[in-house]
């Protein structure tokens, strides 16, 4: 009888996560079970000031997702209708979605051709007398250019949104993602390089009356039972998810080293290829403290090289093939194909490849002689 082959390599490997910590994971939530304590309560405000400290930042909000974040700070800023936010369409569809959902119109400017993060020098041109709020993607697990956009914000006086939802841990010229605007929003996917057991999410600020207004509005417009200031939404942290983030904190910094280390191991594994330019590496600045939540490349027949990957037992992704100018959501817009080249044309070339702390040096070799296969 013929053997199945080798398993194959995930573009994440939670099991292997949950392995190196289960007995403290296993504890944490039966704390919680125990104390009945399902909804906000000690295990998340303890998480919130953590992660907080984590990030520099004086003050965490925490709540149901990434999405709700974002929407809980452009709400708590004032954003609504007639409001416009400047961001970019590559991305993930939330950071325009939650926007849209508060009446505000998403403005879209290019990316760089290196870092595929927002082109600071697109954004003075797409400021208006609506401009609400600038909000730059620190997608990949590396923040954007962040000191002319905050320039920029200060001179015209704009809010700045940080999306931090792929960079928990990256720094800026030694800044922390989410200390260095009015707010910023993090995702707690599974997936995440700080991830729960389900959604949640988070937003960080230095601004207690930004955090005071956030807390209200995630619980229904209220401070205590029964009195409601506003009209808010539900979108209060678990406990249990709590928990759980609070015993892998304390991990973050080395699983990002390792993260790190997986994708210097990609770096010298695939070397000849980027030298040849027969592949292209998105590049990491070396004033950024990258945390790969994702390891991206571009290739030339990307849709053909990812089903030779897949085919090959190489869980590959694309993030992101489509852009949200593109997506029929965002139809309404109006804003043409070719209007974002630089964003349209890495649609069209990226590949990301599996990485997670975990990640063996045999993973990474079989990624690569796959990858040099599917490339011929």
């Amino acid at each position: 009888m013929a053997g199945t082959g080798p398993e194959p390599v995930n573009l994440v490997d939670l099991k292997a996560q949950y392995a190196s910590i289960k007995d403290e994971l296993d504890a944490a939530i039966s704390r919680v079970i125990g104390k009945t304590a399902f909804i906000l309560g000690e295990e998340a405000a303890e998480f919130e000031k953590e992660f907080a400290a984590y990030c520099g930042a004086a003050h965490a909000v925490g709540c149901g997702n990434g999405t709700d974040a974002l929407e809980l700070a452009y709400e708590a800023l004032g954003i609504g209708p007639g409001s416009e936010v400047i961001t970019v369409a590559h991305t993930f569809i939330a950071t325009a979605e939650a926007a849209v959902r508060v009446g505000a119109r998403p403005v879209f400017v290019d990316v760089r051709d290196d870092t595929l993060l927002m082109d600071a020098s697109k954004v003075e041109a797409a400021i208006t007398d609506r401009t609400a709020a600038i909000v730059p993607v620190h997608l990949y697990g590396q923040c954007a250019d962040m000191d002319p956009i905050l320039e920029i914000a200060r001179r015209r006086g704009i809010r700045v949104i940080e999306d931090a939802a792929q960079a928990h841990g990256a720094m800026y010229k030694g800044r922390r993602a989410g200390s260095m605007g009015d707010a910023a929003a993090f995702s707690f996917y599974p997936g995440k390089n700080l991830g729960a057991y389900g959604d949640a999410g988070a937003v960080v600020t230095n601004d207690p009356a930004l955090a005071a207004r956030m807390r209200k509005a995630r619980d229904h417009g209220s401070a205590s039972k029964y009195d409601h200031e506003f009209v808010g939404r539900n979108s209060r942290l678990d406990g249990i998810q709590a928990a759980v983030l609070r015993v892998k904190l304390k991990r973050l910094d080395a699983w990002n080293e390792a993260r790190r280390a997986a994708a210097a191991r990609y770096d010298g594994l695939l070397k000849d290829l980027f030298d040849s330019g027969r592949i292209r590496r998105v590049a990491a600045p070396h004033h950024c403290r990258h945390v790969y939540h994702l390891y991206v490349v571009r290739v030339p027949d990307r849709d053909r090289v990812f089903e030779e990957l897949n085919a090959a037992g190489i869980r590959a992704g694309m993030h992101y093939p489509v852009p949200l100018h593109m997506q029929r959501a965002f139809a309404g817009l109006g804003v043409p194909e070719g209007s974002l080249p630089v964003t349209e044309r890495a649609a069209a070339e990226v590949l990301s490849l599996p990485l997670y702390p975990e990640l063996t040096d045999a993973q990474a070799h079989r990624v690569a002689r796959a990858l040099r296969a599917a490339l011929r």
